[in-house]
């Protein structure tokens, strides 16, 4: 059976000025997937998703988002998204509840009709006891859940979340992830962006990692890591001599920073018990690779402004 394409993109450029931020790229999203872009500052993912937004113009190639052309029919889709943002910019002056009815009242759902869709989308995530409270009596993962509720009053086709976790405490991030789960298994689809990499592989079907205003790489977070890096890695203190001339004999694939060597093996625990008898288990460790083995070894280990 053919999936619905709720994303379309093919050639998609924009520039500023001189600067080219996103560089003809080509992605699609299907219908109930949560998908997933990620990439360093200035990579390009957030004028991405303000071009599937429709708050930005591309400056040439194809995008179409819920079947619709973006250059043609931006109110169109506008009113058939939501948008979860990343700052907390909801309304002091207002109650959960009022924060809620007000945004409402942007889509002309008024009276019975929008009061019915706030308690059922308070109750959904979490928040109907609190519906009177005032936006500073709420923690940080409420106001984050608030949000969300607030993205959905229009009952979206598409779920677009900016880094939706940023500066929340554990406990918090995953009451968010549930209800995104939620969202997803009631047929939303979702697109994120994130720089938590752990985010990325719970709650992606699919990602792509962006680079320089290109997509460097793209998957399931499982089948980046396996094809991109390894099943495991060893983490050894470059403070032992002679690992690297040891490495290299072995022809074990790797990378190097000041303070450690890191290697990529499908045979972890065979090569690492070799790795132990040569170096003493105090400067190794053996790991199951993950996604942010995957985007370090793409886009490097520097930090970027």
């Amino acid at each position: 059976m053919k999936e619905e394409v709720v994303i379309r993109a093919k050639g998609l450029t924009k520039a500023f000025r001189d600067v080219v931020a996103v560089e003809k790229i080509d992605f699609s999203v299907n219908k109930q997937e949560c998908f997933g872009f990620l990439g360093p500052n200035g990579a390009g993912k957030t004028t991405t998703v303000r071009m599937v937004s429709c708050f930005i113009e591309p400056t040439s190639g194809f995008l179409e988002v819920l079947g619709r052309q973006v250059q043609k029919e931006p109110r169109l889709i506008k009113a058939n998204i939501g948008v979860c943002p990343q700052e907390n910019n909801l309304d002091p002056d207002l109650t959960v509840e009022d924060n809620l009815r007000v945004f409402a009242r942007y889509f002309d759902i008024v009276g019975k009709d929008a009061l019915a869709r706030c308690e059922m989308l308070l109750h959904f995530v979490g928040l109907y006891p609190k519906r009177k409270s005032a936006i500073e009596e709420l923690s940080g993962g409420m106001k984050r859940r608030l949000i969300i509720a607030r993205s959905l009053v229009n009952s979206p086709g598409l779920l677009i979340l900016d880094e939706p976790t940023t500066g929340l405490d554990p406990q918090a991030r995953h009451q968010v992830w549930e209800t995104i789960l939620r969202l997803k298994k009631e047929g939303t689809t979702v697109l994120l962006t994130t720089h938590y990499m752990d985010e990325a592989a719970h709650l992606c079907d699919r990602i792509v990692i962006m680079d320089k205003g290109r997509i460097v790489v793209s998957g399931s977070p499982k089948e980046l890591i396996r094809r991109v890096v390894a099943s495991h890695v060893i983490e050894i203190s470059s403070g032992a001599p002679g690992i690297e001339d040891y490495l290299n004999s072995k022809g074990l694939a790797y990378e190097k920073t000041q303070t450690h060597f890191f290697v990529y093996t499908s045979f972890g625990p065979q090569d690492f018990e070799d790795v132990l008898r040569k170096f003493g288990d105090s400067l190794c460790a053996l790991r199951m690779a993950n996604l942010e083995d995957v985007f370090l070894k793409l886009t490097g280990r520097e930090l970027r402004e």
